[in-house]
């Protein structure tokens, strides 16, 4: 049991960049936009809130500048697609593709620089046996990705906000008879998607591994979009989902530590494996699929047509 508690604890925290980024992009989706920039967004979150924390001394405030960062590249993205019309699909390969070439060139000072990261407990309950290592000695974000978790599915399924919402993904023109400002909504919900995202890459950089490294969000931003399809868009399951992916993620790290007798490099593809793996057996049935995706996901809407 006590070799047990510190791999939950570790598939927890190697699962909580995942939820963080999938919560925002259910969002994002729920309002009929799909945003397949996270990938980007993470990687220019991950070296902005790295370059501020090791400037500032503050890991607090890299979480901040992370977040900015994905706020004002959602926003951007916003303009291009709510606004202007362009594909989404498109626009979002771009950002990516953007993402990851500008973070590799904002971080050249930065690279092979670490940050002393403190560690954190709950008092008390730090104590008790098993949980306390396996549950309570987390870094504060990831206690706040599970709030945030809890937050959002009240939020869409118990308020009239979260109506609003989810009929805006559903019907953006039937909201817009009812005079709702779809386009306002869906900006709110791409800048309330970045800053997850935003937070999901700083927490790569200031926590889970705290340095910078090139591409170090390794395709996280892909795997939180097909989290949020697998989930099929229900908050409680992309909790489930990411530390499910977290937990295989670890496990292959602590099989190569355990000199298992398989390549190194099959063991890296184990996550991305189950990704593909699970969206195989989710398509499988088209029509449970149509029945939980927001109607209107991907297409855009021009009220003055």
């Amino acid at each position: 049991m006590e070799s047990i508690a510190p791999l939950i604890a570790a598939a927890i925290t190697s699962g909580t960049p995942l939820m963080l980024a999938s919560l925002g992009l259910l969002v994002n989706e729920k309002s009929g936009v799909i945003n397949l920039g996270s990938e980007g967004m993470m990687l220019m979150a991950a070296v902005i809130g790295f370059a501020t924390a090791l400037t500032a001394g503050s890991i607090s405030l890299g979480f901040v500048a992370g977040a900015l960062a994905g706020i004002v590249l959602a926003a951007f993205f916003a303009w291009l697609t709510v606004w202007l019309g362009a594909n989404q699909v498109a626009t979002g390969l771009a950002l990516s593709l953007f993402g990851a070439g500008a973070s590799a060139y904002i971080g050249i000072p930065y690279v092979g620089k670490t940050l002393n990261v403190p560690q954190f407990s709950i008092p008390l309950l730090e104590h008790i046996p098993f949980l306390g290592d396996a549950l309570f000695k987390q870094h504060p974000v990831v206690y706040l990705s599970m709030l945030l978790c809890a937050g959002i599915a009240w939020f869409l399924y118990r308020t009239r906000p979260g109506l609003v919402l989810r009929s805006v993904g559903e019907s953006p023109s039937s909201a817009h008879a009812l005079g709702y400002n779809v386009r306002q909504i869906r900006l709110a919900a791409l800048m309330f998607g970045g800053a997850c995202c935003g937070l999901a890459g700083a927490f790569m950089s200031l926590v889970y591994t705290p340095m910078w490294v090139e591409d170090m969000v390794a395709g996280r931003g892909w795997i939180a979009l097909a989290l949020t399809t697998f989930a099929t868009w229900r908050p409680a399951r992309v909790l489930v989902g990411a530390y499910l992916f977290g937990g295989i993620t670890i496990l292959t790290y602590h099989m190569q530590a355990r000199g298992v007798p398989i390549a190194s490099q099959l063991l890296s593809m184990l996550p991305y494996l189950a990704t593909i793996l699970v969206l195989v057996l989710i398509s499988r049935n088209a029509g449970w699929i149509r029945l939980n995706m927001p109607a209107s996901l991907g297409k855009n809407f021009n009220p003055n047509a």
